[in-house]
């Protein structure tokens, strides 16, 4: 039996560990005959296995006949496709092999999970789908209906009459040095920027509010509705609430505090309803500082905080010590800063869709700040 079989197998019953995982990832999308591999399988050991009849070497062997002859014909296959089967396969393939094969494990931490630099979204059974920005798909509820599509970068919910009389929620989360956009149900459109996690409704209620949950950043146009306000809810339970506007908000849970920055329209920030909320104007932006519990505003220029959707960083009046926390998420690496001279400094910079070696050359130059690149980690010197 080849090393990707007993991945396969580890696979099927959640024994799998993350170095495992990534190894079995990347075959996945290097190996044609194997994607295909997949799609045979399910049948192939369903069908032996209820004959009493299974055979690793034999049924490997009449697949992979199969799959050149079929070659021609080769699709794409998604990794949550291959789930659907999981549990079944997992059952018809019979417990006593895998006993056998000494592949159960009491580790819980043992689970399969994506890598972290995929983007997945989460669907309402828990399962995760691992979202290929290049191509499409369908998004598919648990009863087989097709429910949004997937194109590139972008993920559309179906916009169709409200009719959910119960909640049902996506999870949609971006590794660091992505981004991706979302278009909800009620044609509320979502930047999501790196490092960030969006959970919502795949279709909302009749009445009352529209309510996401947000860690990160995003940007959002939301959809007027002035029956069913829209809200978007922290981790550090601070509410957003808005009827249709253009805002940006940032969550990460390493900043010290949430800010949301309005564009157009209205918000309100409120803690919890005991609180006297804060009205946002356009121009103005509202930090909630976590540690004090409360909140302020002052005008600022917006561009400045919503440049990240064209792939830009523009600095204004930060400290390098968040600076370099923004350079992680944006580049998906590890910096370590050996220089504290400078790590309260507050700096001023504009940088555009750069390679970070262009940045970090800019604070050597101007400042004196040498660095080292080892794979997918900086030190500050």
């Amino acid at each position: 039996m080849t090393n990707i079989e007993k991945l396969i197998i580890k696979y099927l019953n959640n024994s799998i560990s993350k170095n495992e995982w990534d190894e079995l990832n990347s075959w996945f999308a290097k190996s044609e005959d194997k994607q295909l591999f997949n799609e045979y399988i399910k049948i192939n050991y369903a069908i032996e296995d209820i004959m009493g009849e299974f055979n690793t070497e034999r049924t490997k062997n009449s697949l992979l006949e199969k799959i050149k002859k079929d070659k021609r014909s080769l699709i794409t296959l998604r990794i949550t496709r291959y789930l659907r089967y999981a549990a079944v396969v997992a059952i018809l393939f019979g417990s006593a092999y895998f006993f056998q094969q000494g592949f159960y494990s009491d580790k819980t931490e043992n689970i399969a999970f994506p890598s972290e630099d995929v983007i997945t979204l989460e669907l309402e059974n828990g399962n995760l789908e691992v979202i290929s920005e290049g191509g499409t798909a369908d998004i598919i509820n648990t009863q087989g209906k097709v429910i949004g599509k997937q194109k590139g970068n972008r993920i559309t919910y179906t916009k169709a009459p409200v009719e959910s009389e119960e909640l049902v929620y996506n999870q949609l989360t971006v590794p660091f040095g992505k981004r991706f956009e979302l278009e909800l149900s009620d044609g509320s459109i979502v930047h999501l920027n790196a490092g960030t996690s969006l959970k919502y409704p795949v279709s909302f209620l009749k009445e009352g509010k529209r309510e996401v949950f947000l860690v990160g950043e995003a940007f959002l146009h939301v959809a007027k509705d002035s029956k069913r306000p829209f809200t978007v809810s922290t981790s550090d339970n601070l509410e957003i609430q808005v009827l249709g506007t253009r805002f940006n908000v940032s969550n990460y849970p390493e900043d010290v505090t949430t800010e949301v920055v309005l564009v157009e329209g209205s918000v309100g920030l409120q803690l919890d309803k005991k609180s006297e909320g804060v009205i946002l104007e356009p121009g103005f932006k509202g930090s909630f500082d976590r540690q004090q519990r409360n909140i302020s505003t002052k005008p600022v220029i917006t561009d400045v905080y919503t440049s990240w959707m064209k792939g830009e960083l523009i600095f204004r009046g930060v400290s390098l010590e968040n600076i370099l926390k923004k350079l992680e998420r944006h580049y998906n690496v590890t910096i370590i800063n050996q220089n504290l001279k400078y790590s309260q400094k507050k700096f001023n910079a504009n940088f555009g869709d750069e390679p970070i070696e262009v940045v970090l050359n800019y604070f050597k130059s101007t400042y004196g700040i040498n660095y080292t690149i080892e794979d997918n980690k900086v030190i500050l010197k």
